[in-house]
């Protein structure tokens, strides 16, 4: 399937048309009655987003409608500013009218292996399924600098491939641990976005667009939906190289 590339000035741009489709899309399911299961990711340009969602949305969408999960996790407490989960609460989360039931956080100080596999069971009863796999209604990720993507970095590729739901991964310079989803479920999604901006993020998107073998070497290049669709929103930092 093509990547669907949009590219916009600035980080706050891409962060508000980003919201502004998100929304819409969670509006449109909302007339199906089913819940919408929204995968968020950690990073720089997803705190930009989680601002614009919690200033312009708040008060127009029903938030109880959308059950939150991570992509992936540090292993360290909720209050601990590296927390994913901490900082989508502080910024969205605890802003807008939504049910605690209706927000699935991994648990980072817990038993790592333990809590992949608690995880995994929580992810597994509130999603649909498809191809025997969890399937969210969308998955948000981000990229690293060497083309990681949630915590599936190039030293531990072969979690794209895992057949667990969620896995402990390893950060290949400081051996934290972190507790991630794995390939199958994200490709399995119905939407995949990556919300990538920077000049350091340059290379490889362009490694990646112009189907470089280097990129072979990136787990964000093997996000190739099963039978979804897969959008990259950019900024022009990102995009200096195409």
């Amino acid at each position: 399937m093509d990547k669907i590339l949009k590219i916009f000035p600035t980080p706050q741009l891409l962060a508000e048309a980003f919201a502004m489709e998100l929304v819409t899309q969670i509006k449109k399911d909302r007339g199906m009655s089913k819940n919408y299961t929204l995968s968020l990711s950690g990073g720089n340009t997803p705190k930009i987003l989680f601002s614009v969602l919690a200033e312009k949305y708040s008060e127009s969408v029903d938030w109880n409608f959308v059950h939150f999960f991570w992509g992936d996790e540090r292993c360290v407490p909720s209050d601990n500013p590296e927390s994913n989960y901490g900082t989508a609460y502080q910024i969205l989360l605890e802003k807008i009218n939504i049910s605690d039931s209706n927000i699935h956080r991994i648990t980072g100080d817990a038993d790592p292996e333990k809590e992949a596999a608690r995880y995994s069971q929580e992810i597994f009863n509130f999603t649909r399924s498809y191809n025997n796999l969890p399937l969210f209604d969308h998955i948000i990720l981000g990229m690293g600098d060497d083309g990681h993507t949630a915590s599936i970095f190039p030293r531990n590729i072969e979690l794209l491939y895992s057949k667990k739901i969620c896995d402990v991964a390893i950060h290949p310079s400081t051996g934290q641990k972190r507790i991630t989803i794995t390939g199958g479920v994200i490709n399995n999604a119905d939407n995949i976005t990556f919300l990538v901006s920077g000049q350091s993020k340059a290379v490889v998107i362009e490694n990646i667009f112009n189907k470089n073998p280097l990129a072979e070497n990136y787990p964000a290049a093997h996000v190739v939906p099963d039978h979804g669709t897969i959008t990259w929103f950019i900024d022009e930092k990102a995009g200096s190289s195409l």
